[in-house]
């Protein structure tokens, strides 16, 4: 059995959606975790300490990254539960591959 990816969280202070995202992103990792499926350790990153992050991600945070895989404005429990089907249990198409 293989580690998890680390899931990052691109954000910044101040972002009501970003807060809402982590929100979201706990809740449902807590359920994966109920229910005996995998989950990931999350690392926040705030895109307003880089200044290439920021000009990357402002306009499309909250960002989640991992397995290869990117979710910009990661705003719908709908949207972040199929990421993290796809990286977590290889279920489904990537919506976005990271370049």
């Amino acid at each position: 059995m293989t580690d998890p990816p680390l899931l990052l969280l691109y954000r910044r202070d101040g972002c009501h959606l970003c807060d809402e995202t982590r929100a979201i992103l706990d809740a449902l990792l807590a359920e994966r975790a109920a229910a005996g499926r995998p989950t990931a350790p999350v690392r926040e990153i705030d895109v307003a300490t880089d200044a290439d992050l920021e000009a990357r991600f402002a306009f499309t945070i909250p960002v989640l990254e991992g397995g290869g895989e990117r979710l910009e404005l990661a705003t719908s429990a709908g949207a972040i539960r199929r990421f993290l089907d796809r990286v977590l249990d290889g279920a489904g198409e990537p919506e976005r591959v990271i370049p």
